[in-house]
């Protein structure tokens, strides 16, 4: 039986398979480990309840414990409490950020005027660092994330939305 703390470190191996520059430890995906009597319990919550990522996440997590020799686990995955961007590591929003998808900002209140669909929220340009940027969609490349562009460089990216 593998240490809870080695099982972490091992799991932190498996890259988010929709931003492989950061795990799906930093991401929070991975909620918890336990043992029950001699079997391993991992707890994963998805960004989205439908997120399309989740069955290659599931996956790679069993692949993994099986080539290194933990055979004897179930994977469980849970809906509340909802993930939020709050479980997110501050190194992978700076890795977001290097990617070139805007980080959740958590410093401005989201704010959705219902009959335009404007926004409030400051977002700034990965790229560029300016803040002049415009919604271009409200999903990017996932559904949990928004397709900006930036009016000073003029580059199309994707915003990581807070939750």
């Amino acid at each position: 039986m593998k240490a809870i703390a080695e099982l972490w470190k091992l799991l932190e191996e498996i890259p988010d398979p929709e931003i492989p520059v950061i795990s799906v430890i930093e991401l929070g995906i991975i909620r918890a480990l336990r043992y029950e009597g001699h079997s391993l319990v991992i707890t994963i919550t998805p960004t989205y309840s439908g997120c399309p990522a989740m069955l290659a996440i599931s996956m790679d997590i069993h692949n993994l414990l099986k080539e290194n020799g933990v055979t004897d686990f179930k994977i469980e995955t849970v809906y509340t409490p909802a993930w939020t961007t709050d479980w997110m590591s501050l190194e992978a929003k700076e890795k977001l950020r290097k990617y070139g998808i805007a980080p959740p900002n958590e410093q401005v209140k989201h704010k959705l005027n219902s009959l335009t669909g404007d926004h409030d929220e400051e977002v700034n340009c990965p790229h560029c660092g300016a803040s002049n940027t415009s919604l271009t969609s409200q999903f990017g490349s996932t559904a949990c994330k928004s397709l900006y562009k930036c009016n000073e460089c003029l580059e199309p990216f994707d915003y990581f939305k807070c939750i």
